[in-house]
């Protein structure tokens, strides 16, 4: 075991801080990395909080970890020392369940392994990116490339990205489709370029008119402030599908009600309470439907790193200091971020 720096919270209550935490060696199937970025989650900070009621204490948050390869072991092929790398949500998951076999590890039958906050059912802690380095088993991996003057915005595509990827291609949204992106923070603002680019028609719903410029800048073709319910009156039954990234307990019906018929909204935010239960009549009488999406699985984490870097996109971010993070907990809470902190891992020594 080596002894590593890193930042964390010790119980709910207290401010993260600087402690040491210890990483393995590297084994045969293992890539050691030395961070260089991590990006800022909302979950970070409801994992730091015990907001969702299952934190392991101390806690190291982070999974949205670009570094550079240190170290491999000997059964490791696809990366070499000193290539650039990156880690999600995951670092380990059953991998013989159907979900594993189908490439969707995020859902594990057995639950997968969280790069911080150990894992779902059973087994040590784990410490996640607002550290120096960490060690993961190749398999995942991400590789990245990305130029090395962007990593500090490819960071935070490692949870944000994914998260607004996987349902955009679940329910295969691209020319043809009118897609509602509710939310414009750190997934919402994601969801607005990747739905562009695959070709979509974007129309992005905030309760902020000060972010209509932005969304349009970011790729949006209409904004709605959802407030105005002449605005939102406008869009009822035109939707195709809606990608909700809201983290906090709202109305779901308004936005029931812009979709067409057999439209689908699904649900990627993580709220610390429930929402409002929905109107089954909102549902029933256009055949609509709410689902969920969590993350996604290695192989298309893979694909949207790939699709981003063929595409020019990163997220939009700003860097901060490791002895900031409480900070910017607080501002993250009041929405005043645009649209991801990024930690440099650098600020850590």
């Amino acid at each position: 075991m080596t002894k590593t720096k890193a930042y964390g919270a010790l119980d709910a209550r207290s401010p993260l801080a600087a402690l040491d935490i210890e990483r393995r060696e590297p084994g045969a199937d293992d890539v050691q990395i030395r961070i260089l970025w991590c990006g800022v989650c909302h979950s970070d900070l409801h994992t730091a909080r015990n907001e969702w009621h299952n934190t392991l204490y101390p806690t190291v948050p982070g999974h949205e970890i670009v570094g550079r390869v240190t170290a491999v072991g000997s059964a490791v092929t696809k990366f070499k020392v000193g290539d650039l790398a990156g880690v999600g949500c995951m670092v380990d998951s059953c991998g013989h369940c159907p979900s594993c076999a189908d490439g969707e590890e995020q859902y594990c039958d057995n639950g997968f392994t969280g790069t911080y906050n150990g894992p779902v059912f059973s087994g040590e802690n784990t410490f996640g990116g607002y550290s120096q380095s960490i060690v993961v088993k190749q398999s995942f991996v991400l590789r990245i490339a990305h130029p090395e003057a962007q990593l500090a915005g490819v960071a935070p595509l490692l949870c944000a990205g994914i998260t607004t990827w996987s349902p955009l291609r679940q329910w295969e949204v691209g020319p043809g489709k009118t897609v509602g992106i509710v939310g414009l923070g750190g997934l919402g603002h994601m969801g607005v370029k990747l739905a562009h680019a695959l070709g979509a028609h974007v129309v992005l719903f905030t309760t902020s008119a000060n972010k209509v410029a932005d969304g349009l800048r970011l790729g949006a073709d209409e904004v709605v402030v959802s407030k105005d319910p002449e605005q939102m009156a406008r869009q009822a039954g035109r939707l195709d599908f809606i990608l909700n990234t809201v983290a906090a307990p709202h109305d779901l019906n308004p936005f029931l009600a812009l979709l067409k018929r057999d439209g689908t909204m699904t649900l990627v935010g993580a709220p610390g309470e429930p929402h409002p239960s929905p109107d089954v009549f909102a549902l029933i009488f256009k055949r609509r439907r709410i689902g969920g999406s969590l993350i996604g699985g290695i192989r298309e984490t893979q694909e949207m790193l790939d699709f981003c870097a063929q595409h020019g996109i990163v997220s939009d971010t700003e860097t901060i200091r490791m002895d900031e993070i409480n900070a910017a907990y607080e501002r993250m809470l009041k929405s005043d971020v645009r649209y991801r902190f990024v930690v440099d891992m650098a600020t850590l020594g």
